[in-house]
């Protein structure tokens, strides 16, 4: 039987205690007699605050504490919530207005924390929060992407965020200006809510000398250093910790005003606090993902090569800058801004502004999804407008397999890629060929049916080190510390299996311990597709120091030199001697002998580059034309992620990336007001895909290993959705194509489509 490191196809451990209600998540472990927490928040997008009077809450049965915007400032902190900024086109430094913790003057979105009151249980702090006086003079709500409007903030009086550029303007323009043929239009890529299953919670202990604070985040490294920023305390007198979590996507990375908050109350109280937020509150406050409108353009020889490269897009921040926001809107969508195709000129041109909504950042993908999109519908369109055929399109401009390494024009080096290969896998594994015959067998039946296609390229993203710890136990298991994060994705199998199969140390034996900033020194958290890329990266040098260190230690028991010492990934071995001893009959040995040096052994491991998952997606819908209602009844995925630890998993995570995708294209939508009020704040307002919405999801690979890791590995965490928003939306303009539908943009909702068909009528 080949090795787990070797793909094979192995079941989630940690399944078992989440399918028996044995999960450990935020809400289940919080500490005994903690005080119950309810937010007020703000009921306008964009007001002053003219009063906001706490006393008779404070004196409400079953307060111990409320606090607000001066409370804190009156207690020193002070300091903004923290957000990457870029540089603008003219070498200034884009907009960086503070954003509180707690409003103090203003209001800026529905649903901004207001007040915090802490009580014995949620009624009393929910009761209370109805005594709180708040009077404040509304001003007009600026919902549009542009210039102008009433300012939200006093220092960005245009309401531009950033104004930011790459590539080379004057090249591209020269492309455009000797191509024989352009095809231009714009897309837009609607807001959308991330919906984790377990909305956001923390809790907040102090001891009297030392913080622990908890929540369902995705890496505590970085929130540790803004949590001991903010609060004004020594890092070392911060624990932060994250239980079991129940989805993330980019929406739980950062520290939330919430836990700032907590954390100060419990240091107040000297008693445990906790929040959990419920389902609208967390629309209303959890960061957004998506909302921008691009207009691109793609300049062609007369042999339909693509010479030249465009986009023009324009972004929504939403109320304050996010902790990535400008950066995803910027350096993450340019990185793969040619996606998998030959060409060098091309220039991108992004324009952030604020708005009265919650702000924008990380959603699973980062960046990535916004540029491939924007890419691929591109793409089959000017094959429609140049008369060919998309898949031999794509083909043609296709960087090829003796290029690389390819230096893009962003500045990333692709390792390796044969997208051809991959295309040609997918069109046998879709029945491409079988297509047109069942076109026919949807017109016999009144239904329009169309195929949609997208190659995407993706790069992980994140901190390219990390570091792992194995720790060697009495009880004779042993522990594995990391730094990464699971949010579901199936850390605790992977990583002890990986470890088992390069020490053959019984995966059974192996625990995993991650998101605890006391146990582990330092990590990068999970994101951007990067987690099992570098953690199993991390554990391999791990190994190595182990192996290294253990070698000595046996040469010496053996009697032999320790260069006669051979490890083969399962036993030790030495000429002449009849001992082949396991790596853990080692650790006994060294525990016997008192070498309590040989029973922990720790590294951090860099990646020397970024590798390049890619592959392709076909999507096939059938449309009822009386009412609009899209099917998606196909779906087939071939992709290269270079060598796999785990088929299985990896599949699930595509599975979960087409749901997201295709959801979007299909259904999802974040709907504001002109006041600025959210309207689509509950389940019965914002559709979320369903099993009964997906089809049976096919899929293969065709691996071509990366050269960026001694594993070989691509990362596959956001590939899902990566190529899912475009092959869903391709297929369903290809349905619509003969009725005279020529420009489609999601949420491709019934009304929506039979829309588009009854324009079609009018316009022809």
């Amino acid at each position: 039987m080949e090795k787990f490191g070797k793909s094979q196809p192995i079941t989630r451990v940690e399944d078992v205690r989440f399918l028996t209600g044995h999960g450990r998540y935020v809400d289940d472990v919080t500490p005994e007699g903690a005080l119950r927490c309810f937010v007020l928040r703000s009921p306008v997008a964009h007001a002053r605050i003219t009063t906001l009077d706490v006393q008779d809450a404070r004196e409400a049965d079953g307060v111990h504490l409320i606090l607000t915007g001066a409370d804190l400032v009156a207690a020193g902190i002070t300091q903004s919530v923290w957000g990457i900024t870029v540089k603008n086109r003219d070498g200034s430094d884009a907009a960086s207005p503070a954003r509180p913790i707690l409003a103090l003057d203003r209001l800026r979105f529905v649903g901004e924390p207001i007040a915090m009151i802490f009580a014995d249980t949620l009624d009393q702090a929910r009761d209370a929060s109805e005594l709180i006086e708040l009077d404040f003079d509304e001003l007009p709500a600026k919902m549009d992407m542009a210039q102008g409007g009433e300012p939200l903030h006093d220092d960005v009086p245009d309401n531009r965020a950033f104004d930011w550029s790459m590539g080379d303007e004057a090249a591209t323009q020269a492309a455009f200006d000797r191509a024989a043929r352009v095809v231009e239009m714009e897309i837009g890529d609607n807001r959308v809510i991330v919906n984790a299953m377990e909305p956001r919670g923390c809790f907040a202990d102090y001891d009297g000398d030392r913080l622990h604070i908890s929540f369902n985040g995705q890496g505590v490294w970085g929130p540790k250093a803004q949590l001991a920023r903010v609060l004004n305390i020594d890092p070392d007198k911060l624990r932060v910790t994250h239980p079991d979590v129940g989805g993330g996507f980019g929406m739980k990375t950062p520290a939330y005003p919430e836990y700032y908050v907590l954390g100060h109350a419990a240091m107040v109280l000297g008693r445990p606090v906790r929040w959990m937020s419920d389902r609208t509150e967390a629309m209303l406050s959890d960061h957004h993902g998506r909302d921008l409108v691009s207009t691109a353009a793609l300049a062609f020889d007369d042999t339909n090569k693509i010479i030249g490269y465009r986009v023009k897009t324009a972004c929504n921040l939403g109320a304050y800058n996010s902790n990535f926001g400008q950066i995803i809107q910027t350096q993450l969508f340019s990185r793969v801004l040619m996606g998998t195709y030959d060409v060098q000129d091309t220039f991108l041109h992004v324009e952030g502004f604020y708005t009265n909504t919650i702000y924008v950042d990380a959603y699973r993908g980062a960046g990535r999804p916004e540029a491939i999109y924007v890419l691929e519908r591109l793409m089959d369109m000017a094959a429609r407008q140049l008369g060919v055929d998309p898949w031999e399109l794509r083909k043609r401009n296709f960087i090829r397999p003796d290029q690389f390494p390819y230096k893009a024009a962003t500045g990333e080096t692709y390792d390796v890629g044969d997208f051809a290969r991959v295309l040609d896998r997918v069109a046998d594994l879709a029945d491409r060929s079988g297509f047109t015959g069942r076109k026919q067998q949807s017109e016999a039946k009144g239904k329009l049916r169309g195929l949609g296609l997208c190659y995407y390229i993706e790069s992980i993203l994140g901190d390219p080190s990390e570091g792992a710890k194995v720790e060697f136990n009495a009880d004779g298991t042993v522990t594995l510390y990391v730094g990464t994060q699971s949010n579901g994705q199936g850390h605790e199998t992977v990583y002890a299996r990986f470890l088992s199969d390069q020490t053959g140390i019984p995966a059974d034996l192996i625990k995993v311990v991650q998101g605890d900033s006391d146990r582990i020194k330092q990590g990068g958290g999970t994101g951007g597709s990067r987690s099992v890329t570098t953690q199993s990266n991390a554990t391999l040098a791990t190994v190595s120091s182990m192996i290294e260190a253990f070698t000595p230690y046996l040469a010496d028991k053996l009697g032999v030199a320790p260069e006669e010492v051979s490890f083969d990934d399962e036993t030790f071995r030495a000429p002449g001697s009849n001992m082949t001893p396991t790596v853990m009959e080692v650790a006994l040995m060294a525990r016997s002998d008192g070498r309590e040096d040989l029973l922990v052994h720790e590294q951090r491991a860099t990646l020397p580059a970024r590798s390049f998952p890619n592959g392709a997606h076909v999507a096939e819908v059938e449309v009822d034309p009386e009412t609009g209602k899209t099917d998606l009844v196909r779906y087939t995925v071939v992709d290269d992620f270079g060598n796999l630890i785990n088929p299985l998993l990896a599949e699930g995570q595509v599975h979960g990336g087409v749901a997201q995708g295709a959801g979007q294209a299909l259904m999802e939508h974040t709907v504001y007001d002109e006041d600025g009020q959210l309207l689509t704040a509950t389940f019965m307002d914002y559709a979320m895909p369903r099993a009964a919405d997906l089809p049976f999801i096919a899929f293969d690979t065709e691996p071509v290993p990366s050269t960026a890791n001694p594993m070989g590995m691509k990362g596959c965490g956001e590939a899902g959705t990566v190529g899912s928003m475009a092959a869903t939306t391709n297929a369903v303009l290809d349905a619509l194509w003969d009725r005279g539908v020529r420009h489609v943009d999601m949420p491709l909702t019934p009304l929506r489509v039979w829309e588009y068909l009854e324009d079609a009528k009018t316009t022809g």
